[in-house]
């Protein structure tokens, strides 16, 4: 810890973090997985930039703790998940680019650490992130496809999120019987969850209902089945807490579509710029932008000049999405 303080990368943040896991060393105790735990919550409700200045100080005590133990299969798997949390943050901002280096970055450290539910988890969540971060679908399947041959028969969390990364992007790609096929073993899978799993409605780390019932609504709307897509969105804006507000923003542009879909343009247009105006401006970002654009094309052509339709447009193009 000595050495780190004297980096002149550290601050004075990091130094305090380096000291007080120095302290829980000292008597044996670390406190990492319970770090781990408080950002898969906090990443719901924190806005972006925030977890990446505390993940930029975590990550680099931990990166000094593993130099100095490099075998340490426990923090392997901390570097993974953290890895996996600062890849999803630096997507939602629209560093793509960046996002791919941390999703390799955390496949790796989570390989390394031997742990099978690590390894499934990371990939469930560059999976799921793939389409919004404009990803090969073809990459995308192979690493679900890589994510399940790993998983096996296991039921957990991250088995259930790289099925519904799959149908996501099976509907991307215009394949309707694999992603309904895909769909329905996510909720084969989502039956066979804990009761810890499904309880667990405010982190990335459990699997409630509102996760499955947000991929039905992404799927059926991606293809098309208006119907089936508004129950499921119906369903999951019962079931997200008040606080979610940028899940239940995307969930509303999926709605905002399926209107658009059915013909009532005008409808969908005032329900994407409500979301829009009701959601604050720290919260919009690169994935808001995805569903956002996805609304915008489904616009009949006939339909592009109304008035509602330019200034979507517009405010589109001045979105932060970077």
């Amino acid at each position: 810890m000595g050495a780190l303080a004297a980096t002149p990368v550290a601050g004075s943040l990091v130094e305090l973090e380096a000291l007080r896991h120095g302290l829980a060393a000292a008597t044996g105790y670390s406190e990492w997985e319970q770090v781990v735990a408080d950002y898969g919550s906090d990443f719901y409700v924190i806005p972006p930039t925030q977890i990446i200045e505390r993940l930029r100080g975590d990550l680099t005590v931990l990166q000094h703790q593993l130099a100095a133990t490099p075998g340490d299969r426990s923090l392997l798997r901390v570097a993974g998940s953290l890895s996996a949390i600062m890849a999803m943050a630096v997507s939602t901002l629209g560093q793509n680019t960046m996002a791919r280096r941390w999703w390799r970055t955390a496949r790796t450290h989570a390989d390394h650490s031997g742990c099978t539910g690590t390894r499934v988890w990371v990939r469930d969540w560059e999976v799921v992130n793939g389409t919004y971060e404009h990803r090969p679908i073809t990459e995308i399947l192979n690493r679900a496809e890589e994510a399940t041959a790993i998983a096996g028969d296991r039921a957990c969390v991250g088995h259930a999120g790289v099925l519904a990364g799959q149908a996501q992007a099976l509907a991307v790609a215009g394949q309707p019987e694999a992603a309904l096929n895909a769909l329905e073993a996510t909720a084969a899978m989502t039956d066979r969850m804990t009761n810890e799993a499904t309880r667990d409605t405010a982190s990335m780390f459990g699997w409630p209902e509102v996760r499955l019932r947000h991929t039905e609504s992404y799927v059926y709307t991606q293809l098309g089945y208006t119907t089936k897509a508004l129950a499921a969105q119906d369903r999951a804006l019962e079931l997200y807490s008040a606080d979610l507000n940028r899940e239940r923003a995307q969930m509303l542009m999926h709605r905002a579509s399926c209107l658009i879909q059915d013909g009532h343009v005008g409808d969908g247009l005032r329900c994407a710029a409500d979301v829009l105006d009701a959601l604050p401006q720290s919260d919009h970002n690169a994935l808001l932008h995805h569903m956002a654009t996805a609304v915008v094309t489904r616009i009949p052509k006939r339909e592009l000049h109304r008035v509602e339709a330019v200034e979507l447009r517009q405010r589109l193009a001045e979105l932060p999405s970077g």
